[in-house]
């Protein structure tokens, strides 16, 4: 009983770093998507004196994937109402042509500044709208929820790192005479260090298959029936088989990294 609530208390904090990774995985993937969709959402508005072609737009900024003229006669049509056809021609003739611009990301504000700029040198170009006050607080609110989050999984990330070192410690003593007399028999260190490595893989194994069983239960049962659409939407992105290696790889790093800072902070084992 005593040898499982060891192994626990070094699967649970190794748990938590994995489930941080992957929910971190899983966050970008999502993410990205939402990130997407925002992008195609989005336009700013053009106006130039003469008519403007994709080329033109993509020399003047690089970020510009898509442009749609609005009509011309769909504007005159609300604001002509009742007046002769020559002064309707005589005000269609004089007046600008607008473009819905899109952009290939969802891009920096700084970013769109600069759009912004680059588009206003062309003399062509009387003016930019980027709708920037909404652009703003959306991209701010996006930055700030991303940027929580990944303080959040660094935090957890650090307390359990430090959680499993002092298992490692524990099973270190619990081993002591072992490593004693393969110390008087000349072993190397890290061969001495063998039997934790060996406890520990086994329990980064456990790790591993716990949290994959868990994404693999959202993905599959939870996420068709929460009602959260971001999930629904996206429900082949909550756990992929690859996810499956770098938590497996993630785990033996942390292994690795627990093992060597313990047998290095104190190297041989006190009498």
């Amino acid at each position: 009983m005593k040898s499982i609530k060891h192994h626990l208390m070094f699967i649970f904090p190794l748990m938590a770093i994995l489930l941080g990774i992957e929910f971190y995985l899983v966050f970008e993937r999502t993410t990205h998507s939402y990130e997407k969709t925002l992008t195609a959402g989005y336009t700013m508005l053009v106006v130039a004196k003469k008519p403007l072609n994709m080329d033109t737009l993509k020399n003047l900024n690089s970020h510009i994937s898509s442009s749609k003229q609005v009509e011309r006669g769909n504007i005159v049509s609300e604001v002509v109402k009742g007046v002769s056809k020559s002064n309707s021609d005589a005000i269609l003739k004089a007046l600008p042509y607008f473009y819905n611009i899109g952009l290939d990301a969802y891009v920096h504000t700084s970013e769109l500044e600069k759009i912004k700029t680059d588009l206003e040198a062309d003399t062509n170009i009387r003016r930019v709208e980027t709708f920037g006050s909404s652009y703003n607080a959306s991209y701010k609110l996006f930055s700030f929820v991303k940027f929580t989050l990944k303080v959040f999984i660094l935090f957890m990330g650090i307390v359990s790192l430090l959680l499993i070192i002092k298992q490692m410690e524990i099973w270190k003593y619990a081993h002591k005479e072992r490593m004693q007399v393969m110390e008087i028999f000349g072993a190397p260190l890290m061969l001495r260090s063998g039997v934790l490595f060996r406890v520990a893989l086994v329990d980064a194994i456990f790790a591993t298959l716990f949290v994959s069983g868990v994404f693999l239960y959202v993905k599959f049962f939870w996420a068709a029936q929460s009602g959260v659409e971001m999930m629904m939407k996206n429900q082949e992105a909550l756990f992929k088989v690859g996810d499956i290696g770098i938590l497996l790889g993630s785990a033996v790093f942390i292994v690795v990294l627990a093992v060597y800072s313990v047998v290095f902070s104190n190297k041989g084992v006190q009498e």
